[in-house]
């Protein structure tokens, strides 16, 4: 029997006892215009419509997708309406069960049915980024000669997980993180829809803000805390879900902090000014604030980034590297593994050794500009490529420094008015010392007056 994404049986026991399933399963929207979020994929003529059936088939058919999001954004839901939706036989593999000798059956199953009857197959792969190389290959001759529409679900960058002939025949589709709107709007259906809790318990604001700080953009979460505290309510007698009920069923408590207000900006200043000050436990505090909050893990990594050069700047020059890094790596992964990479360059910066040097540095040269401090460019740096540059004396008497053994050319390379100007003053604070050392070197190589 060939694997179906939701069995018969299943659907039929659904259908006699809703109550029994999940609100989660039970919330499923039934048609893509029941889907929360994700709008940019909607569209009229888009991949997915034309999947349900919306749009021309034949040589201009529906092509193969590859849904790339994080959990909880929908995926599963996506491949759950076309099943419902499409007039096309739906078959579901999960890339941690299955092998090359199910995916052959299914397409040996496919061109049976499209030869036998002219039906067309769509197979959703779940967690293809699992499969092997091998594996993916398998796939591909069916995608190209269109013996199977894929639907193919990741929570990994493609790029990295997919091999590039199934990425180049497959429509790589993102999906982003929901909303609070997005979420808010769920909690408020599953409360009130026939198929949800049907207003058997109400909701106050403040416990739903902190139901979408737990939920972090995933509806799965979402709903699967709000049933469980549903329940704990109902068995309480009370008519809402109070806040004490809804952290006693999640197991967390609810944290001051308001993403769009004061304590936003107070934390995350609070949190920078403990990486400057080295008091790494603090800044492991405000960090844990933020991130239990539901704070957007990009916020954060763009403050630890900036933090790098403000703060640190040349005393550690792998600072930078360790915050992009970070950077990088909770764009790929979101939470809650972001949260370890966070710990790691927040940890790594607060322990730096510490200047401001490049931030007092280019705000002093900044501030001689804005005064019209600027002059002109010596003759002798000016470009002298095009013809009549030198008839102007554009590059005449310029020192080519690579010509010289120590590689350095005493010449005046500052307009003539910022010719004594240091707006670079290195402390001696770890690897800073040796550009302290350097700049020394330098200026007085280049013939510079002391200041």
């Amino acid at each position: 029997m060939e694997p179906d994404l939701f069995t018969a049986a299943a659907e039929e026991r659904q259908e006699k006892d809703p109550a029994g399933s999940p609100l989660a399963v039970r919330m499923r929207p039934r048609t893509l215009d029941e889907v929360v979020g994700q709008q940019h994929l909607l569209k009229p003529g888009s991949p997915l419509r034309r999947l349900v059936g919306e749009g021309a088939g034949g040589p201009a058919g529906p092509s193969s997708v590859i849904l790339w999001g994080p959990p909880g954004t929908g995926k599963t839901t996506l491949a759950y309406v076309v099943s419902k939706a499409t007039n096309k036989r739906f078959v579901e593999l999960s890339a941690i069960t299955a092998g090359v000798k199910e995916v052959r059956a299914v397409i040996d199953g496919a061109r049976r049915a499209t030869g036998g009857y002219g039906k067309e197959t769509v197979l959703f792969l779940d967690e293809i980024h699992r499969f092997s190389k091998a594996q993916q290959d398998s796939l591909l001759p069916a995608v190209e000669n269109r013996w199977v529409t894929l639907i193919a679900a990741t929570t990994e960058n493609p790029y990295f997980s997919v091999i590039s002939p199934l990425l180049s025949r497959s429509l790589l589709l993102t999906l982003e993180p929901l909303t609070d709107d997005d979420v808010r709007g769920l909690l408020k259906r599953a409360l009130s829809d026939e198929r949800g809790l049907k207003d058997a318990v109400g909701l106050p604001g403040d416990t739903e803000d902190h139901l979408l700080r737990i939920a972090g953009g995933d509806a799965r979460r979402a709903l699967t805390a709000l049933e469980a505290a549903a329940g704990a309510a109902l068995d309480k007698g009370e008519a809402e879900i109070s806040l004490q009920t809804l952290e006693e069923t999640v197991d967390r408590a609810a944290v001051k902090y308001d993403r769009d207000g004061d304590q936003h900006y107070d934390v995350a200043s609070a949190l920078i000014k403990s990486i400057r000050g080295s008091d790494v436990d603090a800044a492991l505090h405000y960090l844990a604030r933020m991130i239990e909050a539901g704070e957007d893990p990009r916020f954060i990594a763009r403050r630890l980034m900036i933090s790098a050069s403000e703060d640190i700047g040349l005393a550690d020059p792998n600072a930078l590297p360790i915050a992009v890094a970070a950077a990088q790596a909770v764009a790929m992964i979101g939470f809650p593994e972001a949260a370890l990479t966070l710990s790691h360059a927040t940890i790594a910066l607060a322990l730096a050794p510490k200047s401001n040097s490049a931030t007092t540095a280019i705000g002093a040269a900044m501030d001689d500009v804005r005064k019209g401090l600027a002059g002109s460019v010596p003759p002798h740096l000016r470009d002298g490529h095009y013809k009549g540059a030198a008839k102007l004396g554009h590059a005449q008497g310029y020192v080519y420094p690579h010509d010289l053994p120590e590689g350095i050319a005493e010449q005046q390379y500052a307009p003539d008015a910022l010719k004594d100007r240091e707006y670079y003053t290195p402390t001696r604070h770890g690897a800073e010392a040796r550009y302290a050392d350097a700049v020394e070197w330098t200026r007085t190589h280049l013939g510079r007056k002391r200041s």
